[in-house]
């Protein structure tokens, strides 16, 4: 088979399997997958749970602290996991966001 009819047959993901909108895929260029932007994302959702920040889908804000909490937990067994393996950078980001969601948590919880 030469190359020309390989690409021609090749399969395309299937946007409903990808749980993407085929626009999508073509105009929203995704962040660079490291672990800062793991960090950023997780302490969005956390916002998200506390009630701070609007739920993306329904623009809504609502709490859950349980998954809160949960989500706090994740970030701080990510800190003991990766200690003396980050930059300075890294860890001095992932001790703030832990702090200031740990401050925010105890703010709701009370």
């Amino acid at each position: 088979m030469s190359e020309e009819n390989k690409d021609q047959t090749a399969p395309h993901p299937n946007p409903e399997q990808t749980g993407e909108d085929a626009s999508d895929q073509a105009t929203t260029p995704l962040p660079a997958i490291d672990f800062s932007t793991f960090v950023i994302s997780l302490n969005s959702s956390a916002l998200v749970q506390l009630g701070i920040l609007e739920e993306p889908g329904t623009g809504q804000k609502t709490k859950n602290l349980a998954l809160a909490k949960q989500t706090i937990d994740v970030l701080a067994m990510l800190q003991e996991k990766t200690k003396n393996n980050l930059n300075r950078d890294e860890e001095s980001m992932l001790k703030s966001i832990l702090y200031d969601l740990r401050m925010l948590y105890v703010k709701e919880k009370a």
